[in-house]
């Protein structure tokens, strides 16, 4: 069985030198494609190519046009500083962000900015001492022994398929796809779950058990307040540096820290919620039930109303579904999907009665038929598990 693993690691000044050159040298790379086939299809747009001439080009055609014209001049000899795999990797990348757009799967592909986002490199295995893990460090092509921050993480001696190496908010991480031996667990016999997801509270289980919003904390809103402060501090300095005309090494100095401090924030806050997911899904999972069904929630419906979308983009509920799913799969225990128009909220879970005019600020469900009353959260869960038609995720 394939198994992902990502950690932290230390490395010196001197692979940290080599890590984000590289990672420039693949963000060129794959800014260049873009760009190059944008120059093309609009001259074909113009009439300037006809329909026999190429007005798309490959990721082949490119790393070609790279290794024999481009790296071969002066003023691109740093492009030889880089591997040819990971060089060729990244490229892939954007010809099948370029497939998805013509698949309509996703949008046109974007630049790539140095201080948003990340472009990982790709490390193959070249020798056979490469990719070797230890309790302590792994060995990375091209770049050497590498200290870990978490000892043991890393699967001893397994047998490394493939490794990226990514940098973020000053630090940096490496992703490793592990050959590990399929783990066999028994079918679990416990009771079914019914899992409702909401903004009030996290989660609600069929069983009565409430997982409270992470993002309400005072910790949370402390960062977040911090956040906005640190973003304030960086506009009006970009703001000073338009009027100004401020060109001084130190003014751009002060500004790149501050957006260290930025990232650093988004930093914190992305795994504080990433870790309160995973402890969820982990005690979700221990109960062992026979089956879990969960909403097929329209999030990208929901963040379209802009008084939620800030609230729906914290919670992470996509990230929550695919966690869960993953471990379900892991663990032999089948997870439902409920479409997502089924009324679990407005339906009695007595009688069946289906309160058409439930608004969303009632947060006690009454039933005018049986005289019902519960939590309407903890309804949705129980309708949920009881579900008649679903999907197998």
């Amino acid at each position: 069985m394939l198994k992902s693993y990502k950690t932290e690691i230390f490395p010196t000044a001197e692979q940290q030198r080599k890590i984000r050159q590289s990672i420039g040298n693949c963000r060129w790379l794959y800014n260049e494609y873009i760009a190059r086939n944008k120059w093309l299809y609009g001259l074909y747009q113009r009439g300037l190519l006809d329909a026999h001439q190429k007005h798309f080009l490959s990721a082949i055609d490119f790393d070609k046009f790279v290794n024999h014209k481009l790296k071969n001049r002066e003023e691109y000899a740093w492009i030889n500083k880089c591997g040819s795999k990971a060089r060729k990797k990244a490229v892939t990348d954007a010809e099948n962000a370029f497939k998805k757009f013509f698949k309509g799967e996703a949008g046109f592909p974007k630049f790539k900015k140095r201080n948003k986002q990340g472009v990982k490199i790709y490390f193959p295995k070249n020798n056979k001492g490469d990719w070797t893990i230890a309790r302590h460090w792994v060995q990375i092509p091209t770049i050497g022994k590498v200290r870990l921050k978490e000892f043991g993480y890393l699967p001893v001696g397994a047998l490394v398929k493939s490794g990226t190496v990514s940098g973020k908010a000053d630090r940096f991480y490496v992703s490793v796809v592990v050959d590990v031996p399929t783990p066999k667990h028994k079918k679990p016999q416990g009771k079914p779950l019914g899992i409702d997801l909401g903004i009030k509270t996290f989660a609600t289980l069929s069983d009565g058990k409430k997982y409270k919003n992470i993002n309400k904390t005072v910790s949370i809103r402390k960062l977040e307040k911090k956040l906005r402060r640190e973003q304030r501090r960086l506009s009006r300095k970009q703001e000073n540096k338009k009027k100004r005309g401020e060109k001084t090494a130190a003014y751009f100095a002060n500004i790149s820290k501050n957006v260290l401090r930025v990232q650093k924030l988004h930093k914190r806050l992305t795994s504080i919620r990433t870790n309160y997911i995973n402890q969820v899904v982990s005690e979700i999972i221990k109960r062992e039930p026979s089956h879990m069904t969960i909403e097929d929630l329209n999030v990208s419906g929901m963040m379209k109303n802009r008084h939620l979308a800030k609230a729906v983009a914290d919670c992470k509920f996509y990230e929550f579904r695919t966690r869960l799913t993953a471990k379900c799969n892991e663990y032999n225990i089948e997870l439902r999907i409920a479409d997502r128009f089924y009324p679990s909220s407005k339906t009695c879970h007595e009688c069946g009665h289906v309160k058409r005019d439930l608004k969303l600020s009632d947060r006690k469900y009454i039933c005018p038929e049986c005289g019902n009353v519960i939590d309407r959260d903890h309804q949705a869960a129980l309708n949920l598990r009881d579900v008649k038609e679903y999907e197998i995720a």
